[in-house]
């Protein structure tokens, strides 16, 4: 293991690369406003959206219970990346359905393990993952569903009106798949 400190900035990019290998069909949202929290990451991967904290060996654990309590809401597995220095006792400070990856130098290369697996979110609702949509998401999935378009309606009645019409694994994947469309050239 190298002595070097790995930042934020030296873990990302390779971070990504690494989920790309592990889940295949991925796409990353990097800081992503989530309630009162701002994940670092959000991966969406088919039917489900997962929010990853990463905590360097340069960060402290002191906006950490708020980030879990914010992410719990959201996202239907989160994960903690941690560098080596917090490897041993990162678990402890996530609830026991948060997957935990350690992050370290060797050989000048960035490596990554699983030290434990994400479980479901028990916390998680649907609603509030559905507010990381666009209007404009949310009129393809109304027309997907072969509902009305709502044009002058807020995302609270669209939400609303899809939770009571469209059963929950089909919001799940449809989410997933306006996720892996967005096209951040368009702002809505």
């Amino acid at each position: 293991m190298d002595n070097r400190i790995l930042l934020d900035a030296d873990i990302r990019e390779p971070l990504f690369d690494y989920l790309e290998q592990y889940h295949g069909k991925v796409r990353f949202l990097e800081e992503k406003v989530t309630g009162k929290a701002r994940a670092d990451v959000v991966m969406v991967l088919p039917g489900k959206v997962c929010g990853i904290e990463i905590k360097s060996d340069a960060d402290s654990y002191a906006r950490l219970a708020t980030q879990v309590k914010y992410y719990d809401k959201y996202y239907d597995e989160n994960y903690l990346v941690v560098g080596s220095t917090h490897a041993h006792h990162a678990a402890e400070h996530v609830p026991a359905h948060w997957g935990v990856i350690s992050v370290e130098l060797i050989k000048g290369e960035v490596d990554f393990y699983r030290v434990r697996e994400a479980k479901p979110n028990p916390k998680a609702k649907l609603q509030n993952k559905m507010s990381l949509l666009w209007k404009s998401e949310f009129a393809h999935i109304l027309a997907e569903n072969k509902m009305p378009k709502y044009a002058q309606k807020s995302k609270k009645f669209i939400t609303e009106k899809l939770l009571a019409k469209i059963p929950a694994e089909i919001l799940h994947e449809q989410i997933s798949e306006e996720l892996f469309e967005r096209d951040y050239t368009i702002y809505d």
